[in-house]
């Protein structure tokens, strides 16, 4: 165990001299420490740009058919636009995105023929955020109200039965997000979003669903 926290330590030692000799920075300390009140580079302004990631979550179905609780998973892609203002160290701002989702699960429509399925179509969210410049790099918090709109479907043969509802709800996350140019980041962030449940009552649907999910997914921005 000593051993490792010998070897550990040493590469983290590495890593840190390295970053700090690619950013430009003064091997003083008293000068420039890693975290400084004046931002290496410049957050501020408007940006947008695009994502793609990964969903899953759990989407609830009451009256059950066989489980009120059902696994879901599928693709996002979408884009993004918002507002820095860096404060010398700290930067805030809120964004906005909207997203095309296939989040589902499907399962027999028991006693009744065919196959059920719920999934969600599309969300956006409206968040603030805040974060931390270390140098190039600013990890972040989010927070904010997220919206969705969802379809239950009864699909018999050819025929299918189908109605939408829109939800509404909250997010939460964290990311991080680093300048690749003055005017180019990347960026990687988690969010959990809650859309709630709401009530789908097409014919031979009659059920009230929601959807809970977590979002992993990485974006490009460009600032203007």
């Amino acid at each position: 165990m000593k051993r490792s926290a010998i070897v550990i330590s040493a590469l983290l030692t590495l890593t840190a001299s390295a970053g700090a000799a690619d950013l430009g920075w003064n091997s003083a300390p008293a000068t420039s420490p890693m975290y400084s009140s004046t931002s290496v580079v410049d957050w501020n302004g408007f940006y947008a740009g695009v994502n793609g990631g990964y969903t899953w979550g759990t989407t609830t179905v009451n009256p059950a058919i066989v489980n009120t609780n059902n696994n879901s998973s599928g693709w996002t892609a979408g884009a993004q636009a918002g507002f820095n203002a860096d404060m010398g160290g700290l930067v805030i701002g809120a964004e906005g995105d909207l997203q095309w989702a296939n989040l589902a699960y499907s399962e027999p429509n028991n006693p009744a023929p065919g196959t059920f399925e719920a999934k969600l179509d599309m969300f956006g969210t409206v968040r603030a955020r805040a974060g931390g410049t270390f140098g190039q790099v600013m990890p972040y918090v989010t927070l904010g109200a997220a919206f969705g709109r969802g379809t239950a479907q009864i699909v018999n043969g050819g025929v299918t039965t189908s109605q939408s509802a829109t939800h509404f709800g909250w997010t939460a996350g964290l990311g991080i997000e680093a300048k690749a140019t003055d005017n180019i980041s990347v960026k990687a962030e988690y969010l959990y979003v809650d859309l709630g449940s709401q009530n789908y009552n097409g014919p031979g649907i009659g059920r009230d669903i929601g959807h809970k999910f977590s979002v992993i997914r990485a974006g490009v921005n460009y600032s203007f």
